[in-house]
């Protein structure tokens, strides 16, 4: 797919972090583009920045999903480019004991259930909803009509203590992107998955220094976190090599977790 203004384009999650790095990078070509999320100063702010427009939006609630593609088909047209960058995490054991008092607890199933709506069913979500749009337009010169990046991590293939919600979550990312990319073939609609490694998003920027450093030096080559602006080259490479399909990348720097 050429990038130019004639493309419109929907990240979810892009008013920070790699969602904002692609928003920012999708525009510089011309591409059209609207930022789904929940921060609405922020993304109000990278939207006028870049001459697009912000929806707020949470994954989790279909009526909100629905009035964002709305807001942003009416502003820009349908998208033929989905990336989804929403997502979250917490970090809880399966079951453990209190360290205070020693008391014997398992994890809360309601918090392992809204990780799994906001990155699992909330991308789903947005996938389905977002290619039945593209269904509507006309093939570009290629027989494409559009082309959808999600974001795993490499916690989906190397989960570590406290990660199981998380793991599940992008694990299922991960399996559903070839299915998803053969039920939207025939229909020229291409579905590639990235799992970024440890990256320096403002998530990871309130740890300690001591802390980001450690985790860059385990980082084989180079050592130093991801940036936001390599996932977002990534995704870019996948939205315009019409030949990468249902593909599910690492993107970490050759970071292998050993169990701790």
């Amino acid at each position: 797919m050429k990038l130019n203004s004639s493309i419109a384009a929907v990240v979810t999650g892009g008013a920070s972090g790699l969602g904002e790095a692609t928003v920012r990078q999708l525009a510089a070509q011309g591409v059209k583009c609207a930022i789904f999320d929940m921060n609405e100063a922020k993304g109000e702010e990278v939207a006028k920045e870049v001459g697009g427009i912000f929806c707020k939006c949470n994954v989790t609630s279909e009526e909100e999903v629905d009035a964002a593609f709305a807001k942003a088909r009416a502003a820009h047209g349908q998208e033929r480019i989905l990336v989804n960058c929403a997502g979250t995490g917490n970090a809880i054991k399966t079951a453990g004991r209190d360290k205070a008092t020693g008391e014997t607890k398992h994890f809360p199933l309601d918090a392992f259930n809204l990780i799994i709506q906001i990155n699992l069913v909330g991308t789903f979500r947005c996938i389905a909803k977002s290619a039945k749009g593209m269904l509507d337009l006309e093939p570009l010169e290629d027989g494409e009509r559009g082309a959808i990046v999600n974001t795993a991590s490499v916690a989906a293939e190397d989960g570590q203590m406290g990660q199981a919600a998380y793991s599940a979550s992008k694990g299922g990312v991960v399996g559903m992107t070839l299915p998803i990319a053969r039920d939207l073939a025939s229909e020229g609609i291409r579905v590639n998955t990235i799992l970024p490694g440890i990256f320096d998003t403002p998530l990871m920027r309130g740890a300690p220094e001591a802390v980001k450093q450690a985790l860059a030096n385990s980082v084989p080559f180079p050592k130093r976190l991801g940036q936001a602006d390599d996932y977002a080259q990534l995704a870019l490479t996948m939205i315009t090599n019409g030949y990468f399909n249902g593909e599910d990348v690492r993107l970490d720097g050759a970071i292998r977790m050993a169990p701790r």
